[in-house]
C-alpha cells in the first residue's frame, strides 16, 4: 500500500470496487467514504500487499459518513460489512479505531475455519509465546514492548491455530495501546512508530503502534506453539513466571476463545493438542524489561 501515491490511494479506496489488501490469512475488500483516515491508514497499512486481481474477498468493508446530515452537523463515521453495520455508528473524529474495532469484528465473526483466542502472539527461534490476557492485563503494553525486543509479532489481538496442523496463523495488525500504556511504550520503545491518540473513545484514549516491516514481510510463515503465558500487569508487583498446570491451562484457554463452543469437538481437541504442546505458566509483572528478560530465557532454554 505504501507504494502508491496520496492521490491514488484516495481514488481506489473510494471508487468500486474499492482496494484489495492482503491482511495475513484474510483478503480485505475496502472502501472509504472519509478522507480523514487516509494519511494514518497509508502509514499503519504501508506493507501490507495489494492483490489487484483478487478473486474471493473474505470481508468487504468500508468506512462512511452516517448520512448526509451527520457530515456536518456532529459527524459520525459509519462502519459496514457487506454492505450492513453491525454496530452503531461512533464520532468521525474516531475513524481509525472505528475500522480496527470493526476488522476486528469481522475475524471473531468470520474466521470460524480456526481456533481463534484472544491472545497476543509472537515468535522466536520458530516457536510461538501465546499470551490470552482479558482487558487490563496489560497484554497489548507487553506484546508492544516483545515486538521491539526480538520477537516477531504474529498477532496483538487473536491467536488463530489452524485444527489441521496445530500451527499459529500470522495476523499482524496495527497495536491499539490504551491511556497510560501509550507513554509507557514512547519511553520504552523510542523507535515504535506510534500514531496520533484518539481521546473520548469507549475505550478511552487509544493509539496505535504499526507492526514492524519484518512482521508484516513473514505473514505468511505460521509458527509453531511454544508456550501459554497468561499475564497480569500488577503496579509494584515483583516478577514471577510460574507454572501452571494443563488442566487449569485447558480452562483458560477455552474460556479466552472467541468460538471455542461453536467449534465443538474440534475446538475441544484443538484446544487440548494445543495446552499439550506448549509449556504453560502466569506471569505477574510490574517492569516490563524483567518481564522480557523472564520471557527470553523460556525461549533460551527452548534453543
Amino acid at each position: 500500500m505504501g507504494d502508491l501515491s496520496d492521490g491514488e490511494l484516495a481514488r481506489q479506496v473510494r471508487a468500486r470496487p474499492g482496494l484489495d489488501v492482503r491482511i495475513g490469512p484474510f483478503l480485505v475488500n475496502l472502501r472509504l467514504g472519509l478522507c480523514e483516515p487516509l494519511p494514518l491508514l497509508q502509514r499503519m497499512w504501508h506493507d501490507y500487499p495489494l492483490e489487484p486481481s483478487a478473486g474471493i474477498r473474505d470481508f468487504h468493508v468500508s468506512l462512511d459518513h452516517n448520512g448526509w446530515l451527520r457530515r456536518w452537523w456532529r459527524p459520525q463515521a459509519r462502519f459496514t460489512v457487506d454492505g450492513r453495520s453491525p454496530f452503531q455508528p461512533l464520532a468521525a473524529a474516531h475513524h481509525f479505531p472505528m475500522l480496527e474495532w470493526g476488522l476486528n469484528w469481522c475475524v471473531a465473526r468470520r474466521g470460524h475455519h480456526l481456533l481463534m483466542l484472544h491472545a497476543a502472539v509472537l515468535e522466536r527461534g520458530g516457536r510461538a509465546l501465546i499470551l490470552p490476557g482479558a482487558p487490563g492485563a496489560g497484554k497489548s503494553t507487553l506484546c508492544t514492548a516483545l515486538a521491539h525486543r526480538g520477537w516477531r509479532l504474529l498477532s496483538d489481538e487473536f491467536a488463530l491455530v489452524c485444527p489441521q496442523y496445530g500451527r499459529l496463523l500470522p495476523l499482524p495488525r496495527p497495536i491499539p495501546l490504551k491511556n497510560g500504556s501509550i507513554g509507557v511504550i514512547r519511553d520504552f520503545a523510542p523507535e515504535a512508530e506510534i500514531g496520533p491518540a484518539f481521546t473520548g473513545t469507549r475505550k478511552g484514549t487509544v493509539a496505535h503502534v504499526r507492526p514492524p516491516s519484518a512482521a508484516v514481510a513473514r505473514m505468511d510463515e505460521p509458527a509453531t506453539p511454544g508456550w501459554l503465558v497468561f499475564p497480569r500487569w500488577q503496579a509494584g508487583a515483583d516478577t514471577q513466571l510460574e507454572p501452571l498446570s494443563r488442566s487449569d491451562a485447558f480452562l483458560l484457554v477455552a474460556s479466552n476463545a472467541f468460538n471455542y463452543e461453536l467449534l465443538g469437538e474440534t475446538g475441544f481437541i484443538t484446544a487440548a493438542r494445543l495446552v499439550e504442546r506448549c509449556g504453560c505458566h502466569t506471569l505477574s509483572y510490574s517492569n516490563l524489561d524483567e518481564a522480557i528478560v523472564r520471557l527470553g530465557a523460556l525461549a533460551e532454554a527452548a534453543a
